[in-house]
C-alpha cells in the first residue's frame, strides 16, 4: 500500500522552521568558510541525507583532515565529526535557543579541526540577529520535524529523478541554508549578466540556469510548494500552460508553482510532482532557446550518439 506524503501546513510549525532555518545557517556558513569556491556558490551548499541536513566533508583547518558538520534530524542533535572518528554532538531539544546551539556547535567544530570563524550575521532571513546571539528562535518540536523532513525527503527523490537524465551541467540536490529550500539547477553552458550586484546573486547567478525546486513554505508564500523559474526570463515565460493543471504562474514571486496538497493528494504525488519539474523545464528551454538536445534530454531521451 502506497506511503501517504505528509500534511505541512506552515502555520502550525512556523516557529520550528524558523528555528531549524537558523541551525542549518550554522553549516552553510562553515561550508563557505572551509570549502574551496565553486561556481555559483555550489561549494557552499548543503546536501540532505538519511538523517537530516549536512555539509560535504570539509578540510579541517588545522591541517588533520576533513570534517562534516550535520544536522541529526532523527536523533535531533547538530553533530560534527572528523574522518579520524571523533565526534562532538550538541542537542537540539528540549527548545534550545539558537545562540546556545551555535556556539556549542562552532566550540565542538573547533576542538575536532583547528580554529574557525564564520559571519553570524543571517543571510536571506527576516531577521537579523546574530546566529551566535540569537535567544528568540528556540522552539524544536520533534513532532513537527518529523513530517517536514519526511516531505523534503519526498521532495529530494523527484528532483534526483528530475535531474537524472540531463546530458548538460547541473547541480545535485541542493539544500540551501539561506532560502531553505532545496534545488536541482540545469545550466545551458552560456553565461548571462546578474540581476543585482551584490554578493550572492553576482556569483550566484551569472549563468543561464533553469532552477527546479522545493520550500516548506515561508512567510512570503505560507505554503509547501514545488517551484520553477528560468535565469534569465525572456518575455512570454510566465505565460506558459505547464502539467498538472494545479500548476500556474505566482507573480508575486516570479516563479512558477505547484502546492504541496496538490501533489500530496493526487493519486500519485511523485508522478504529478516529476510532471511539473520536466514541463517546467521543458518550457522553459523552449522559450530561452536552449540546444534542442538538452531539451529532449530531459524526458529521457539522449541526444544520438556520432
Amino acid at each position: 500500500m502506497p506511503v501517504e506524503w505528509p500534511r505541512l501546513p506552515y502555520e502550525a510549525w512556523a516557529a520550528t522552521c524558523d528555528t531549524l532555518h537558523a541551525h542549518t545557517q550554522v553549516l552553510g556558513k562553515l561550508a563557505a568558510a572551509l570549502a574551496p569556491p565553486e561556481p555559483q556558490l555550489q561549494h557552499a551548499a548543503l546536501r540532505l541525507s538519511a538523517r537530516g541536513w549536512e555539509t560535504l566533508p570539509l578540510p579541517a583547518p588545522d591541517g588533520s583532515g576533513a570534517v562534516v558538520v550535520a544536522l541529526d534530524l532523527q536523533a535531533h542533535e547538530a553533530v560534527a565529526e572528523h574522518n579520524d572518528g571523533r565526534a562532538r554532538r550538541v542537542a537540539l531539544t528540549p527548545d534550545r535557543p539558537v545562540g546556545e546551539v551555535t556556539r556549542e556547535l562552532l566550540a565542538a567544530v573547533r576542538s575536532l579541526a583547528g580554529d574557525v570563524s564564520i559571519d553570524p550575521t543571517p543571510r536571506e532571513t527576516p531577521w537579523t540577529t546574530p546566529l551566535d546571539e540569537d535567544d528568540e528562535h528556540a522552539t524544536y518540536d520533534r513532532a513537527q520535524v518529523g513530517p517536514y523532513f519526511a516531505a523534503a525527503i519526498r521532495a529530494a527523490l523527484v528532483l534526483t529523478t528530475f535531474r537524472a537524465p540531463y546530458r548538460g551541467r547541473s547541480t545535485p540536490v541542493n539544500a540551501w541554508w539561506g532560502s531553505f529550500d532545496l534545488a536541482v539547477s540545469l545550466f545551458s553552458g552560456l553565461p548571462a549578466d546578474p540581476p543585482a550586484k551584490d554578493f550572492i546573486t553576482r556569483n550566484a547567478m551569472d549563468a543561464q540556469e533553469i532552477a527546479v525546486g522545493w520550500w516548506p513554505g515561508d512567510p512570503r508564500y505560507p505554503r509547501a510548494a514545488f517551484y520553477a523559474y528560468a535565469h534569465p526570463a525572456p518575455d512570454g515565460f510566465a505565460t506558459g500552460s505547464l502539467s498538472p493543471a494545479a500548476a500556474r504562474w505566482e507573480p508575486t514571486l516570479g516563479e512558477y508553482i505547484l502546492d504541496w496538497d496538490d501533489v500530496r493528494t493526487s493519486p500519485d504525488p511523485h508522478h504529478t510532482a516529476l510532471e511539473f519539474a520536466r514541463s517546467a523545464a521543458v518550457h522553459a528551454c523552449t522559450v530561452c532557446d536552449w540546444d534542442p538536445a538538452l531539451r529532449g534530454s530531459l524526458q529521457g531521451t539522449p541526444p544520438p550518439v556520432s
